[in-house]
């Protein structure tokens, strides 16, 4: 079985080197703000952004050293405080009092606190690049946060319009998830100051990864046994039309459409409802199909890797793909 430790134990030393440079940039000087910062960077979950910055810079890397330098842990500590931020941001418009399993920072401190906290971790990641000089990271990195906004504002109409056709939805997706999983593979390559066809590729992989995570996250919200820290069927509770409902919704005809789009109404207050989409989901195909997508974006990002001479990074690269597919959590 495919663990994460297995997949980063190519890069422990530049994991280590990532972790201890943001040890020392977030540190604070005690009071509210540094209990909060702590929470919230111990909250950061699996780490697969940062792993796929370092796992892309020393694929691409002309000698290990280059790798092992304050450039690539800077890339990897933008694109996961970028992500973190969001994330802390994302509660606060869902009104979420979980995160992974454990009370999310706006049902700790209130929202408006866990807002600032979001605009703080942000502004200080930035600050943290430009006082680097190192500004074609940041420059590179920093683009992905208007595309993650972009997606959220989306998502949102789509909730409100209570329609999303497929396109949209992987439109959404990719502004929401692949983007930032495209940014944090590339900006691994451009670190180790690699051709722009090799960082370009790199982005393709991310993409594709990210395609693969999100989806995979939209089937498991369908599962009553998945880890996800979260109550089961979240997104029909929330209102959210993703690619599993997509499937069953385009082989309806209008009036059936019309009643399934009303009984989704009805999740966010209807325990019945939820059941109720969530078996018919099931069992019309709708996990199938989803999976059979996602499925087209693992050999997109297997074709990509392939185009590398096997290596333990390689194979770590081709593990996490793996790993994103047989997640429960």
């Amino acid at each position: 079985m495919i663990t994460l430790d297995s997949i980063r134990k190519p890069v422990e030393a530049e994991l280590n080197a990532y972790n201890e440079f943001v040890e020392q940039q977030f540190s604070t000087n005690g009071g509210m703000i540094s209990e909060m910062v702590n929470y919230a960077l111990t909250s950061r979950g699996k780490g697969i952004r940062p792993l796929l910055v370092i796992l892309a810079a020393v694929l691409n890397a002309s000698n290990r050293a280059t790798a092992q330098g304050r450039r690539v842990s800077l890339a990897a500590t933008l694109v996961e405080m970028i992500h973190l931020s969001s994330l802390i941001h994302d509660d606060v418009i869902d009104e979420s009092d979980m995160r992974r399993g454990k009370p999310s920072v706006n049902a700790r401190w209130q929202s408006h606190k866990a807002v600032v906290l979001g605009d703080y971790l942000l502004s200080r990641t930035l600050n943290i690049g430009l006082q680097s000089g190192q500004f074609d990271l940041v420059t590179h990195i920093c683009g992905a946060i208007a595309t993650l906004c972009e997606g959220e504002i989306e998502q949102a109409d789509c909730v409100d319009k209570q329609h999303v056709s497929r396109q949209e939805y992987f439109e959404v997706i990719y502004k929401k998830t692949a983007s930032l999983l495209g940014i944090s593979a590339s900006a691994g390559a451009l670190a180790v100051r690699a051709t722009h066809d090799k960082i370009a590729l790199m982005r393709r992989l991310g993409e594709a990864l990210g395609m693969v995570f999100q989806i995979q996250d939209d089937i498991l919200d369908y599962r009553t046994d998945a880890k996800m820290g979260k109550p089961a069927c979240n997104d029909l509770r929330e209102g959210k039309i993703t690619l599993p409902l997509i499937v069953v919704l385009e082989k309806a005809d209008e009036k059936r459409r019309k009643k399934l789009l009303e009984r989704l109404k009805e999740c966010r207050e209807s325990d019945e409802a939820v059941d109720e989409l969530r078996r018919i989901v099931e069992e019309e195909g709708g996990l199938k199909e989803a999976r059979e997508v996602m499925a087209q974006y693992v050999n997109r990002a297997m074709a990509i890797l392939s185009q590398y001479d096997k290596s333990d990074e390689q194979k770590a690269l081709a593990d996490l793909c793996m790993f994103i597919v047989e997640r429960d959590c």
